[in-house]
């Protein structure tokens, strides 16, 4: 018995790496200003400026932390490889910060779309994705490209269109307050504009490797810093610039936390498609103005939704890994058919949805949202910064331990001064503790003791030669596949070649070489076949893939099988015609030395 394990294709380039970074950190400028300008008014652009400078300095830092950690996971992997207590603080940061992100996004995005209670909207739209990502994320670096191309070309209109008005925006920028801890708080509610950083973490171990390195000392440099640098700059810069234009928009008033024009319309939450109205008028008259206006809200739409998508991928994701690791209940890590983990997306639809129901207001978000990601960043940067065996120079290390001195200092605020972030993060990670100790108490203990009884199961030389010529069946369940193949194992005395086969459409790194006893589907597999077996005589090969056809075909050519043993698809036409039939995909594929027999 053996596991084996299939390369993860590294196909997202650098444009498609730079529109996921964007798609998550570029939708910040969707109401970040509006916010700032609620906080401070007409000295609202220093703020946003010096978190532009923040937005360098931990693109900078971010690019050190991609170059030491080519296989992806985020700071929960990173983290996880030296200390067990830091990753889960990481990955509680994480999720707090994917749930806000879907909640906040979801809703800044009806608010720009100008529907009435855009609340309602934004958690039908939750619903929608979650249902529509129970069929699998497919191609989300080709769709990414697709969403921040518009977005881009909006965002640079608007800035074109803004210059004309910046002498006026100078007239009315005001000096910061003498008051050291009224700026400080200032600049705490306006770091919502550095949110999504983090996950470009995630996406390098998809990324291709650099020309001059290999999977044994892999490196995605080239890829990853160039996906950074175009996307730093565009949200530095073009924040910067639309905080400081936003300060032209005449007569703007700040009530209750609130932003009005001067037609009386409550604009923080939309100042993006108002400014895009308000600027473009001058050169295109009213009516084209208007409708510019209405461009900048659909295309902001359309981005904040997808970053909703791109949060609730990327949270099953870190859940099931979590529960892959040991973390999290075993439940988390069940699929339905088409690969999905769908535990993790039940919650990732309902708790976003939750927080929308009762925190129907885009600043309540925010102050939830910032916890998580100040969390993350600052933990990931302080445990990097002061791992001594990384390769980082001194400047590197420096800056790094800089930057995580800032973020600490800025999570420590929102801690102590924000008391639903701190309850959020609290509750957060209580549940997630909690949840974790029920697994070391139970699954964890019982997975051991069946690893120790089996590791002590003697393993002859017979029984691991591997016979030319022979079948190999594949299987997902106990079926009458799997009975078809022992009984014919016993009928012929030739050894059995099982395949066990963990489909996920979310796949990590670890996954490639996941031990096969820390599955219990698989050990159910395993301890039925031995009990039936009569030779005795089992090659168990577990294998976790996406592409389950090639996997098989993988093996059996690796095996020198003469035979491959499948059962028909266990789902409904709907669902193979989206998923594929995966009789038909070998059926394609096969070499004609190799026999298909199908169970019916």
């Amino acid at each position: 018995m053996f596991t084996t394990h299939t390369k993860r294709p590294r196909n997202v380039n650098t444009y498609r790496a730079a529109a996921i970074l964007y798609g998550d950190w570029g939708t910040s400028k969707a109401y970040v200003l509006g916010l700032a300008f609620a906080l401070a008014s007409y000295s609202s652009f220093w703020f946003i400026a010096l978190v532009g400078l923040l937005n360098i300095l931990v693109g900078i830092n971010y690019m050190a932390i991609c170059r030491l950690y080519p296989n992806g996971g985020g700071v929960y992997a990173s983290v996880r490889s030296k200390s067990e207590i830091l990753a889960l603080v990481g990955a509680f940061f994480l999720i707090a910060d994917y749930l806000v992100t879907a909640s906040l996004s979801s809703l800044s995005a009806f608010n720009y779309l100008g529907v009435p209670h855009p609340e309602k909207w934004a958690i039908i739209s939750i619903i929608g994705i979650g249902c529509l990502n129970f069929l699998g994320p497919k191609h989300s670096g080709s769709l990414a490209v697709l969403v921040a191309i518009p977005t881009v070309i909006v965002v640079i209109l608007l800035g074109i269109f803004s210059i004309p008005y910046l002498t006026t925006a100078v007239h009315h920028l005001q000096p910061l307050s003498g008051d050291f801890n009224l700026n400080w708080n200032h600049f705490v509610g306006v770091i919502v504009a550095l949110s999504g950083v983090e996950s470009i973490a995630n996406t390098t171990g998809v990324m291709p490797l650099n020309p001059d390195s290999d999977e044994s000392s892999p490196s995605v440099s080239k890829t990853s810093n160039s996906a950074l640098l175009w996307v730093m700059i565009e949200v530095s810069f073009f924040t910067t610039l639309l905080g400081l234009a936003m300060l032209a928009l005449p007569d703007l008033k700040v009530m209750n936390g609130e932003v009005y024009a001067a037609d009386q319309a409550n604009i923080r939450d939309f100042m993006l498609k108002y400014m895009g109205t308000h600027f473009s008028s001058a050169f295109l008259g009213p009516e084209l103005g208007h409708l510019f206006g209405m461009v900048v809200g659909i295309v902001f739409l359309i981005l904040l939704l997808s970053a909703v998508n791109t949060a609730m991928v990327a949270l099953v994701s870190l859940l099931f890994v979590m529960s892959r690791d040991g973390e999290l209940p075993y439940s988390f890590q069940k699929l339905n058919g088409m690969g999905v983990p769908y535990v993790p997306l039940i919650l990732a639809m309902a708790i976003p949805a939750a927080l929308v129901f009762y925190f129907n207001d885009v600043a309540e978000l925010a102050n939830l949202y910032a916890v998580g990601f100040v969390g993350a960043i600052a933990t990931n940067l302080g445990f990097t910064s002061t791992n001594w065996s990384l390769n980082l120079s001194k400047k590197e290390r420096g800056l790094m331990m800089v930057t995580f001195l800032i973020m600490a200092a800025v999570e420590c605020s929102l801690l102590i001064n924000k008391p639903n972030a701190r309850n959020f993060a609290i509750s957060i990670l209580a549940i997630g503790l909690l949840l974790r100790g029920w697994v070391i108490e139970g699954q964890q203990k019982k997975w051991k003791a069946r690893k120790a009884s089996l590791k002590n199961e003697p393993v002859t030389e017979e029984s691991t030669h591997i016979h030319a010529g022979s079948s190999l069946c594949a299987v997902t369940h106990i079926g009458k596949t799997l009975h078809f193949a022992i009984q014919e194992s016993n009928k012929s005395k030739q050894p059995l070649n099982l395949l066990f086969i963990r489909e996920q459409q979310v796949i990590t790194e670890d996954d490639r070489t996941r031990y096969w006893l820390e599955d219990e589907d698989a050990c159910e597999i395993y301890d039925f076949t031995k009990e039936h077996l009569e030779t005795g005589q089992l090659h168990f090969i577990y294998v976790v893939s996406d592409d389950p056809a090639n996997t098989i075909l993988d093996v059996a050519t690796k095996l020198h099988c003469a035979r491959i043993i499948l059962g028909m698809p266990r789902s409904n036409k709907f669902f193979q015609f989206i998923k594929g039939n995966i009789v038909r995909e070998i059926g394609k594929i096969l070499p004609p030395e190799i026999d298909l027999l199908v169970i019916c």
